[in-house]
Formats: C-alpha cells, structure tokens, sequence
C-alpha cells in the first residue's frame, strides 16, 4: 500500500498485518484488544457482555446476524464490545423475535466495525502470535504506516483495572421467583442479566452490589451467601481485601469468571494472560472430581496459576483446582475443601447456550444450606 490510505475499511494490527474489507455499523475508528469469539449463536448476547469491554471481537462463523436483534435478549443496558469484525453479514433478518437488524444496532450503539473475507486468516494469526492491540478505521485518511503507530499507542490490557467501568453505579435488587430461600450479595464486576436471574429462578434475592463495595457494605445486606461476577480487565488490578474478610467469617461464596480470578488471587495464587484467550461456547471442561466433561462457555483472556496435582494450602484451609479445560489444561474452577466456597472461569448462565453448567447455581444454593443447618 505504501504511504498511500486504504481504501473502504481497514483493520489494523499493532504487528503491523492489515486487513482490508467494507464498513460493518457504525463509521469511525475505534480501538481494543484483538480477539475471536467460535461462537456460532450467541452473538447478541457477546455484544452485550461486559467482559468484552474495550475488545474489538471477531465471529469466527462465516455467517453473522441472521436472527437480528431483539430487545428481550441484551444482557446489559448497552453494547459493550470497542469493535466488531464479521466475515459476511446476512442481508436479511430472519426471526419472528428481532425488532431490528444487526448492522442497524451497531449503528444505534455507535459500534465501529468491518466485514472481511479474511476472518479465518486474522483468526489463525492471533492463535500464532496470540491476543494483540488492534483498530477499525472506516475509510481513513492517513496511509497505513500512520494507522499502525496509532494502534501501538492505544492502551493494552495487561494493568488494564475496567470492572468499575462496567458495573452498577448503584445496588439494584433481583426479587426471588417464588418463594424466598436466600439472600445473595453480588458483587457487579461486569455482570452478565442472566447471572442473577439465574439465582432468582432458585429462590435467591440478589443484592447487586458495585465493584467497589466494601466488606461492611457487602454483611450490610445480611447475605447468606456472597456471588462475584465476570468483568473485564487484569484481575491483578483488583482489590481482593473484602473477598479475603469474607473467606475468613466463612461466608458462602460462588465466583464466576473475573470473580474465579478474584478468588484465586485472595487464596494467594497468582494470574497471568493467555496467549489468545477463551470465548466461545464450545469449550470442554472436565470437574476433577467426577471426571464429567462439560460443554461450556467462555469469555476470558486472564487465568489463574494453580497446582492440577492435588489439593494446596492457603490462609483460608487446604483448596483444589476443580475443574480443567481438555484443549490446554488451564484452570477453570476452584473450591476449598470446608465446603464454603467456590468458583468456576466460564459461565453457567449460559446466555446463549450450552446449559451443562447450570447445576453450579443449584450448588451454590446446597452450600448456602449447609452453612446454615
């Protein structure tokens, strides 16, 4: 290309590969993390999702926004994802529920995107050089080089502290469906509408609670058990000293994905960033303890550092990796062995599909039970 400006849209690496292709909702530039999503439904649902903040997210299935978008499905009050990259957008809606198109949505949210016949090329190139820096740019006028320096000038996400960002600004409450058995704090990190509606479905009332609450505003609600969301960002940036009170009175406590890492962190482990990250809703997750083999899904690109070979000690009792992913044996949940609480990296609400997972919501209502027996 040169030191002339690309024609039409282009996508941008901070490792210099450019990908050429026609604007996809809204024009502009914008800029994020670089990673793929396998899912081949769902897309709604992943636009929608917290975790995805400041991520510029590429649909690996060659086929996007066939059902449209309704206004039942978001699972928060606003399109999170910075861009969005697809290979061919469907030119007709075609579900009895969509209220628009996709392409009409990411223009109302003011979400750049591209679509490119090269989905699959910049795929295998983030699983080769792993999760990189990235921007859209909608018929620039600057040549290529200029577009390159500007993406290695945007922010990374490694020290990257988002869950503030992203979450209430104030406590809400979820009524219980039926009848009342508990009451659950849960800490928005980025948390997912369907998370909480979950638990509702078993009788809990949920507290929602922002990221910053502290160990007093958390008891304040008298919780019987303690819930720590998903959200974006390096978990290493996160202040884990009401999750530690909390493990210390032994309150009951189930995390989920940001709240996975949160809890390994306040047992004393380590995190770190995976090369290219899980998202997707196809990944296989074996429970260490039974040796069942769950489809889940997934949306992270931090884990926590554990040992597989057995149980380890931590201020809190001895405590276990739970559970694994089959494809790179990272760690994908957590437990300490009183019984008291426990976590998991991908997500039982499972908005939209697979539903293995969902008995996780049924086990942490048995460990609120206990606890109170």
């Amino acid at each position: 290309m040169g030191g002339e400006a690309p024609r039409g849209a282009v996508l941008v690496l901070e490792d210099g590969r450019v990908f050429q292709g026609s604007p996809y909702g809204a024009d502009g530039e914008t800029f994020g993390e670089m990673v793929f999503n396998t899912g081949m439904t769902g897309y709604q649902e992943t636009l929608t999702d917290p975790s995805y903040h400041r991520q510029i997210v590429a649909m690996t299935a060659p086929h996007i926004g066939n059902t449209g978008v309704n206004d039942e499905d978001p699972e928060s009050r606003r399109v999170w994802v910075a861009g969005y990259v697809v290979r061919e957008p469907s030119r007709v809606v075609s579900n009895w529920r969509a209220d628009r198109s996709l392409g009409d949505y990411l223009k109302e949210q003011g979400v750049v995107g591209i679509a490119m016949s090269g989905t699959r090329a910049l795929t295998r190139h983030l699983r080769e050089r792993g999760a990189m820096r990235a921007g859209i740019f909608s018929a620039p006028s600057e040549p290529v080089e200029d577009l390159v320096e500007r993406v290695r000038r945007s922010p990374r996400m490694e020290g990257a502290d988002l869950a503030a960002e992203v979450a209430t600004a104030e406590p809400y409450v979820v009524p219980a469906i039926g009848a009342k058995r508990f009451t659950v704090a849960a800490v928005d990190l980025g948390i997912k509408g369907m998370t909480p509606h979950r638990m509702a479905e078993r009788g809990c009332e949920v507290h929602v609670l922002p990221a910053t609450a502290t160990y007093e505003q958390i008891m304040a609600v008298e919780p019987d058990g303690v819930f720590f969301s998903n959200g974006p960002g390096d978990p290493a940036t996160a202040d884990v000293s009401a999750l530690r009170r909390l493990l210390e009175a032994g309150v009951p406590f189930f995390g989920i994905c940001f709240g996975n890492q949160l809890f390994g962190r306040a047992l004393g482990l380590s995190t770190y960033k995976l090369r290219y990250g899980h998202r997707g809703v196809n990944q296989p997750v074996q429970d260490v303890r039974t040796g069942k083999v769950e489809i889940s899904a997934h949306n992270h690109g931090f884990a926590v550092d554990a040992p597989l070979d057995g149980p380890f000690e931590t201020p809190f009792g001895a405590a276990e990796v739970s559970h694994v992913n089959l494809n790179d044996r990272c760690v994908e949940g957590l437990r300490l062995l009183n019984g008291r609480a426990f976590s998991v990296q991908y997500h039982p609400e499972a908005a939209a599909g697979p539903h293995d997972a969902a008995y996780l919501f049924d086990e942490f209502c048995e460990v609120i039970a206990r606890a109170q027996a």
